[in-house]
């Protein structure tokens, strides 16, 4: 599909909430005037103010939405609008807040003589739309070394944190190795702070370089504070493999990507490498296509190889028609792991997924059978119990 082909999904098949959340987070370069004039119709339409504005939430771009549909001046009435300023104005305030935690946290750790990288939320706010207000903000997230997990877990509850579950040291052992990230509470809410030593869990089977990961930091700033994130070619693989972890289920994940790749002077010749190299070109490829399905985004030249692959063209409209259904999709599924070994494009992937399924024993496990630290092996025999037990339900 190149940049010009017409897209499946246009505004006439769209009920009026799709259509004006879609065309308000478009990444098109269209002058305000072409942009009124593709708003103005659909606002003219009987908008369920309501739902739209729960339906944007819900994807995490109400930001976007309250900016572009105020920035054109468009007839929207006016408690409407003042119900979308006053979220725009909550989300400033939460996104405030949280750099302020974040900035404390940073210093902390650094201080400690500690590596560590923020990304996604503020991180990515900051780096990709240089605006922490038009971004919806969830949480802090940050990567670090998987050797610096027990400082990092110990510094960040000298502040006040409070890990989000409990477990025990072989628990803890195991878990360093299978899982990727820790959740941890604070004063404001819960899963407050994500702590990630890997960028997915391990049945995944997408083993990530960290190390080169860190290697290739870029400095930027995030309120006033100086700091490294991930660059913008490693977060466009990263931010992809989350998206697809989740089934691409909120439109502000392939709006991130969206607007990455049309930053200039990508290196796009390293980044087809790398997804080659991991065995997910096809996740990028279905990323890509839906950010340009969706949010007419314009797809680099650089890229045009990788959405060639007609697996992931054939997966677009699948998911496409999940996003757009608004169900949430059951990740225990078996659909969802039929999904997931499809968005693999090689087989040598597929299969070790599927080993790793089968005998990555986890937090669930542990929860259901408490064993004793000796018989801790046995864990895998539970996890394909339990496994076998919900395919008998199926």
């Amino acid at each position: 599909m190149s940049p010009d082909a017409k897209l499946p999904v246009t505004h006439s098949t769209l009920s009026a909430r799709w259509a004006i959340l879609l065309a308000a987070c478009s990444t098109r370069s269209d002058s305000d005037k072409e942009k009124r004039a593709i708003l103005r119709p659909l606002l003219q339409q009987e908008v369920e103010w309501e739902t739209l504005v729960d339906l944007a939430d819900r994807h995490g771009v109400a930001p976007l939405l309250y900016h572009t549909l105020s920035s054109l001046q468009l007839p929207i009435p006016s408690d409407k609008l003042r119900n979308l300023r006053d979220n725009y104005h909550r989300n400033l305030h939460k996104s405030l807040f949280l750099s302020r935690e974040l900035i404390r946290i940073l210093e902390h750790i650094e201080a400690l003589g500690l590596e560590i990288m923020p990304y996604k939320g503020l991180a990515l706010a900051e780096s990709v739309y240089g605006d922490i207000a038009l971004r919806q903000t969830g949480d802090i997230d940050l990567l670090i070394r998987p050797q610096d997990v027990s400082r990092v877990s110990a510094a960040v509850r000298d502040l006040g944190y409070t890990p989000n579950a409990t477990l025990s040291p072989a628990e803890q052992h195991a878990y360093l190795k299978s899982g990727y990230e820790l959740s941890f509470d604070g004063e404001a809410g819960p899963n407050l702070l994500e702590v990630q030593w890997g960028i997915q869990p391990r049945f995944y089977a997408v083993d990530y370089d960290m190390a080169g990961l860190f290697q290739r930091a870029v400095m930027t700033n995030i309120a006033g504070h100086s700091a490294k994130t991930p660059s913008t070619e490693d977060l466009i693989l990263i931010l992809s493999l989350h998206a697809a972890k989740h089934v691409w289920g909120r439109l502000i994940w392939l709006r991130d990507v969206a607007q990455m790749i049309a930053m200039p002077a990508l290196n796009w010749q390293w980044i087809e490498a790398q997804a080659r190299e991991l065995g997910v070109a096809r996740i990028l490829a279905v990323t890509l296509l839906l950010a340009c399905d969706l949010l007419n985004a314009e797809i680099p030249a650089g890229a045009q190889n990788l959405i060639r692959d007609a697996g992931a063209s054939a997966l677009v409209f699948q998911v496409r028609g999940q996003i757009m259904s608004e169900a949430v999709y059951d990740v225990e599924s078996s659909d969802y792991f039929r999904l997931m070994i499809s968005l693999r494009e090689r087989q040598s992937d597929r299969l070790r997924f599927l080993q790793r399924l089968l005998l990555t024993p986890g937090p669930s496990e542990w929860k259901a059978v408490k064993l004793p630290a000796p018989l801790f092996p046995l864990y895998r025999a539970v996890r394909l119990w339990r496994l076998a037990k919900r395919v008998a339900q199926i």
